[in-house]
């Protein structure tokens, strides 16, 4: 019978690991790749039978292929720490695994809980990241430092999809979501510093975002939470761009050079 390993990305996720980490128990492997957390994470993980690797972070592209190499089987289901693999989706794993004509890799699709209930559209449902579920040495990451892609490597078969979801709880609470939109604005800046940007083209990137989720993708049928949503995305849009048009213009912050006379009201 063909072995899994459950790898799980983690940062100062104490309130969300142990969960994470008792939905994959079915696995014959959890590894917990942490960047050195300061609330327990590790600790948690540890108790729990896991077993941690310590990575520095330098994006989320390495912090990914970095946990491939940690991993020992023959299979790899990847979890981070905010989702929940449902015991109908880790049966279907273990069908697909023994399967001989099993293909190399699969899209898994994810069902996310917002303020206090099932998201149905929006974007949010069904939603796919990378594949999920792969053979070892069939697929790694890119380098991107968020919102990482992939590559199917030495012959692997197309892509195919699971049927059965696992959980996403993406927010606590809204805190929370501007947190996440503040370090992910950072980290999407550093991609788009290649591109000829303005306040306008900020803007309108920004409008598209809201309008993509909130009507495009329906989200509108998600009552306010479907307007959170996609205001998220405006603001997460938005300010990806003007961080990154910061630093192409120049308008980081710094002291001012003294010119040898005292300032004057």
């Amino acid at each position: 019978m063909p072995q899994v390993s459950v790898y799980i990305i983690a940062f100062n996720e104490a309130e969300k690991v142990r969960a994470t980490i008792n939905s994959a128990h079915w696995a014959d492997e959890i590894i917990v790749v942490d960047s050195w957390s300061t609330d327990g994470t590790s600790d948690i993980a540890t108790e729990l039978g896991a077993r941690v690797v310590q990575v520095d972070f330098k994006g989320f592209g390495d912090l990914r292929n970095q946990a491939l190499a940690a991993c020992s089987f023959e299979w790899i289901f990847s979890l981070d720490a905010d989702e929940r693999c449902t015991p109908e989706a880790a049966a279907e794993i273990r069908a697909i695994t023994n399967d001989p004509s099993a293909l190399d890799a699969y899209w898994t699709p994810r069902r996310n809980f917002f303020m206090g209930k099932w998201i149905r559209h929006s974007g949010w449902y069904p939603n796919y990241r990378q594949p999920q579920l792969f053979r070892k040495g069939k697929m790694r990451y890119d380098q991107k430092p968020v919102h990482e892609g992939y590559e199917l490597i030495n012959g692997a078969k197309p892509v195919g999809h699971m049927v059965n979801a696992i959980w996403q709880f993406p927010f606590r609470n809204m805190a929370e979501v501007m947190h996440k939109a503040n370090r992910y604005s950072s980290l999407g800046a550093e991609k788009i510093q290649h591109k000829k940007i303005t306040m306008w083209s900020a803007l309108l990137h920004a409008k598209w975002a809201f309008w993509k989720h909130y009507l495009f993708k329906l989200g509108f049928l998600d009552g306010w939470a479907g307007f959170v949503i996609a205001l998220g995305n405006f603001e997460g849009t938005f300010y990806r761009y003007v961080k990154a048009l910061e630093v192409q213009q120049g308008m980081l912050w710094k002291e001012p050079e003294s010119k040898g006379s005292s300032a004057r009201g």
